[in-house]
């Protein structure tokens, strides 16, 4: 349920007529009422939030919509798949412009699928994205898998990548089977280690089957299911992988209007109206969208302890210092 100071934070954000904050609360608050069991007022608190933001009309009386029905994997996949229900939005996320439309085209032939196939075209589903940590790569895996509403199903490397001869092969196998069997969003996190050059001179005979059976595989699929692979490591791929994929999306550190967007969004619970923006954002030059967010949450950690709900500019640039410092 909403603390006094969400509910002190949405009143707020309304009378300012702030709406990216009203919206940024509002889903706080469902994030808190999941974590606390409270799933049904959860689900239905986002939906509102969804239509009220596309400006789509409510359920006309009578209309009955289905819940999807969670997905487990079971048997071997269990230990290779991480399954998921995210309820992540793109709308939750801080990219810019090119990036944000690359992501949404994807949807729009995810969603209009059927017709694209009718047409003997396929849609948009197996996805390549690189560029630094902590800048949108996994999150935008949850975000497809919560605007289509599909399980996320992360594969595990370490249990995917063994010494064995043909072991590994065998166990990509059973995945891509899956994504036959199960429509989702598929994610390859940490991709160079399983797609690095087979003409690097380190590498042995093993890894170079294993990159070879995924390529077949990759080729012969041709599941609804979306496949994501994400690296920090562009450069490590082997190139044939390029052309396997059908987009290639870069993801960079935020440009200096995406990083006052997340800041404010991050910091939306606490008053920031004397907040020394110029400051804040000379500190946050350089810093990835996660290494924001865990600036934010400290220095609003430290607001709270202090038993105020104001965040001090000192408190924010010295949170955004530390983070630059962590990463050496």
């Amino acid at each position: 349920m909403p603390t006094a100071a969400q509910v002190k934070a949405l009143i707020r954000s309304h009378a300012d007529g702030d709406e990216q904050r009203f919206y940024s609360v509002a889903l706080q608050v469902a994030a808190q009422a999941a974590r606390q069991g409270h799933n049904r007022f959860a689900i239905d608190l986002r939906d509102l939030i969804d239509r009220a933001k596309a400006g789509v009309e409510r359920p006309k009386p009578g209309q009955v919509t289905r819940p999807v029905p969670m997905v487990q994997p079971r048997g071997e996949l269990a230990g290779l798949l991480n399954a998921a229900y995210p309820k992540t939005r793109l709308s939750e996320m801080a990219l810019d412009a090119v990036t944000h439309g690359r992501i949404k085209r994807v949807l729009t032939e995810q969603r209009d699928r059927a017709h694209i196939q009718s047409h003997g075209l396929v849609p948009l589903r197996r996805l390549l994205l690189v560029g630094p940590p902590g800048t949108g790569k996994t999150m935008t895996a949850a975000a497809l898998a919560g605007e289509l509403n599909i399980p996320l199903f992360s594969i595990q490397l370490h249990s995917l990548i063994t010494k064995y001869l043909g072991e590994t092969a065998a166990k990509l196998r059973l995945v891509f089977d899956a994504m036959q069997a199960t429509r989702a969003v598929f994610l390859f996190d940490e991709f160079d280690a399983l797609g690095t050059d087979r003409a690097a001179k380190n590498e042995v005979g093993e890894i170079r089957r294993v990159l070879n059976s995924f390529l077949q595989f990759l080729e012969h699929d041709a599941s609804d299911s979306i496949v994501v692979a994400a690296t920090n490591h562009p450069a490590l791929l082997d190139r044939a992988l390029l052309r396997r994929f059908d987009a290639v999306i870069e993801y960079s550190l935020p440009t200096r209007a995406v990083t006052e967007q997340v800041l404010r969004s991050r910091l939306a619970l606490l008053q920031t109206s004397r907040l020394g923006w110029k400051a804040v954002l000379d500190a946050a030059e350089g810093l990835s969208h996660g290494e924001l967010s865990k600036a934010c949450e400290h220095a609003a950690k430290n607001a709270i302890l202090g038993r105020r709900m104001e965040v001090k500019t000192a408190e924010v640039v010295e949170a955004l210092k530390e983070r630059r410092s962590a990463q050496g």
